[in-house]
């Protein structure tokens, strides 16, 4: 009777040991406590050193953006005879160069060659010369009154310098001592500098309407 008492008391206890063991540890053969399919919340010193160094921002992701390099040449266009000249090739040549710039200049410009013969002392003694000159079928002179030319006989003054030779030639074969002299005058000229990228096969000319316009290489801008 003692031997069977002891026997269902092991057997008890051994019973209840099982179900300690089974039951005191929920999730030791549990599954994943997570819905299938949602990723497992893990804290960031759980996660390995190479999982908690992916790149974030705004560039994450992204290629790195390549920076082409361009060479440029550098031209200045003119010189242009009026403003409007001017705005007209900015407008038509905006989107053939990648930049431009206008510019204004003072530039000395011949107005024409001048034939005269000096000043003479007084204004009597020019008159005298002047008659001179009629005598000799020497015509078209003019005696300057007044100004820093006072006493100077003007003999023309011509646009082509070929014509101011054959008037000079001619005073001087009848014995009058004439000379030549050039006049000039300082007047604006408008020039366009262009910056240009190398191998775009640039053409202006086919652009720009204005007559007379040339071109030559600048320093860049």
């Amino acid at each position: 009777m003692f031997l069977r008492l002891l026997f269902i008391l092991l057997s008890a206890l051994n019973i209840a040991v099982g179900a300690w063991l089974l039951l005191g540890q929920p999730y030791a053969h549990g599954g994943n406590p997570t819905d299938p399919g949602v990723p497992e919340l893990r804290l960031l010193s759980e996660m390995p050193a190479s999982a908690a160094t992916v790149p974030t921002g705004p560039r994450a992701g992204r290629n790195p953006v390549s920076d082409t390099s361009h060479s440029y040449s550098c031209m200045s266009l003119g010189p242009f005879d009026t403003p409007q000249d001017l705005r007209n090739a900015r407008q038509a040549l905006a989107s053939q160069v990648a930049r431009m710039r206008s510019r204004q200049e003072m530039a000395s410009q011949t107005t024409g060659w001048w034939v005269y013969l000096p000043a003479a002392g007084s204004r009597a003694q020019a008159l005298a010369q002047a008659r001179q000159l009629g005598a000799h079928n020497i015509s078209d002179y003019f005696v300057v009154g007044s100004g820093d030319q006072s006493n100077t006989i003007s003999l023309g003054l011509f646009r082509d310098p070929a014509n101011a030779r054959k008037r000079l030639d001619e005073v001087i074969a009848a014995g009058f001592p004439a000379r030549m002299n050039e006049r000039s005058e300082n007047v604006p000229e408008y020039w366009l500098d262009l910056v240009v990228a190398d191998g775009s096969h640039f053409d202006w000319r086919s652009h720009v309407r204005a007559s007379g316009i040339d071109s030559h290489s600048t320093g860049c801008f």
